[in-house]
């Protein structure tokens, strides 16, 4: 799962960040309410660990707009708040659960692992990212509303990139999520597949110059699905006169006069 932890002191941060690496999430941590807020518009996280008392823009500001555009991520508020009236108005926001600090490091890894057991269970069947939208129940695959045909193992490997929504995943991690294999497997099975997607999925923009606009090679680590969206536009450069033409023009007509 996708944690995000907004935390203004460092030293808090990274010790909760480390603990929820350690519970196997990938964690990303931010500082300030607008950097939360422009993290999780990349990339929505499954929970969100948040303070309150955050720099630019404080975190019951974040909880709402939370709410409102991310309503599939369980947040979790995380604050020195006691008053009861805080934390009504958390939870009338749409809090999930609340803690206060100081608080116990192992409770708090239990009601985050409640909360993300919760999430799953009612979680949205689709995923979606980069005009990707995968129906996991239906199994089902749509780039930019055209639907991709795809194979029970090409499916499984596209499940997993779209779960790491833009992260890097390393080919033995793919290996061991869509064949079952250890790392340790002198294969090149993953690039052959991972050639597959790229064609289906290029066959929607057939204009489009890289074959990895939607899904790119991170050298010496392994693949990630890329937002095409947000990929500049290369220009076709401007068709120019040949300059050998121009100089040849006025020896032709020389010649001519």
């Amino acid at each position: 799962m996708r944690v995000l932890v907004v935390e203004d002191d460092q030293t808090l941060g990274v010790f909760l960040q480390k603990g929820l690496m350690l519970e196997g999430h990938d964690v990303d941590l931010v500082g300030d309410g607008d950097a939360a807020l422009e993290l999780a518009a990349q990339q929505t996280p499954d929970l969100m660990v948040l303070d309150l008392g955050l720099p630019r823009r404080d975190g019951t500001d974040v909880l709402g707009v939370m709410r409102q555009e991310f309503q599939g991520t369980a947040i979790l508020v995380l604050t020195g708040r006691s008053a009861v009236q805080e934390r009504v108005r958390c939870l009338d926001l749409g809090a999930d659960d609340f803690v206060l600090k100081p608080f116990s490091f192992h409770e708090l890894m239990a009601r985050c692992r409640a909360l993300l057991r919760r999430r799953e269970r009612f979680a949205d069947p689709v995923l979606r990212f980069g005009g990707v939208a995968m129906n996991r129940m239906e199994r089902t695959v749509f780039y930019d509303g055209v639907r991709i045909d795809l194979t029970t193992k090409e499916f499984t490997l596209m499940e997993f990139l779209m779960l790491k929504r833009g992260s890097c995943c390393s080919r033995a991690e793919l290996l061991t999520q869509a064949w079952h294999s250890t790392p340790e497997t002198d294969t090149n099975i993953i690039d052959v597949y991972i050639n597959y997607l790229r064609k289906k999925l290029s066959a929607v923009h057939p204009e489009e110059i890289s074959v990895e606009s939607a899904i790119e090679t991170v050298r010496g680590s392994g693949y990630r699905l890329r937002d095409r969206r947000k990929i500049p536009r290369l220009e076709k450069p401007a068709e120019e006169t040949s300059l050998a033409d121009d100089a040849l023009q006025p020896i032709e007509l020389a010649r001519g006069a």
